[in-house]
């Protein structure tokens, strides 16, 4: 699994003729794993890891730093706090979503900003538990040019940050997007990996669900309506 990732990076590299892979780097296990591959696939000194703080959490900051640390990889610290509470100040009042998906819209065109600069490619962290039923922001962590980890349910991802060393601490904490005070992937999905994975596994391979029918149901639900996100914008052809 290792090997087959940071060959095709290796190769999309070499396809694209960009110089180098600039990513973002939360402090979570998904951006662990991909530094780690990226690193692997083409040498430190061809990846930048972004780290753009929006109101984050003092401990994402640090496990982020110590990723870096520990591959030898360039970072840079672009914090986007102010950028984002000026923005929230000239647009219209709304819900908690919209506010929360600023921040990975942000980030985003801070990547590209970078991939731009620098004639780098923009190295995406999503899985595919994350990506078949739509938990990510659409022009946001959704907007990348390549997605290493985008085949592997979560369970796969854990199993390759083990062998890759990635820190327990990264492992096990819970998963995040940050999006505002106490937020969890699990929380705001109303489900655990664990069961999303295997509900995911069994719907893909038409296997007999264990799984309790109402959560079933929920993760086709989840996967209906965000179809959209894994298509490009559609086209009224004449």
């Amino acid at each position: 699994m290792k090997n087959k990732i940071v060959n095709w990076i290796r190769k999309q590299l070499k396809d694209s003729g960009a110089r180098g892979i600039v990513m973002g780097l939360s402090g979570g296990i998904d951006s662990a794993v991909v530094a780690a591959l990226v690193r692997e696939a083409i040498g430190k000194d061809k990846v930048l890891a972004l780290i753009l703080p929006c109101h984050s959490r003092k401990q994402d900051l640090e496990d982020a730093k110590l990723v870096a640390k520990k591959l030898g990889i360039r970072t840079k610290i672009v914090d986007l706090s102010r950028i984002y509470d000026n923005l929230i100040k000239i647009l219209p009042k709304a819900d908690k979503l919209a506010y929360a998906n600023l921040k990975p819209r942000l980030r985003m065109l801070t990547l590209y900003y970078f991939a731009n600069k620098l004639n780098y490619l923009v190295c995406g962290t999503g899985n595919k538990s994350e990506l078949m039923v739509g938990y990510f922001t659409k022009h946001g962590d959704g907007a990348t040019d390549i997605l290493p980890i985008g085949d592997l349910l979560k369970r796969d991802v854990k199993k390759l940050a083990r062998q890759l060393k990635i820190l327990a601490r990264i492992i096990n904490k819970p998963p995040t997007a940050g999006l505002w005070p106490g937020q969890t992937d699990e929380g705001e999905m109303g489900i655990t990996y664990l069961e999303l994975d295997d509900i995911l596994e069994r719907l893909e391979n038409k296997k007999k669900q264990i799984l309790p029918r109402k959560k079933v149901d929920k993760i086709k639900v989840m996967i209906k309506r965000s179809e959209h996100k894994r298509q490009g914008p559609k086209v009224c052809y004449i």
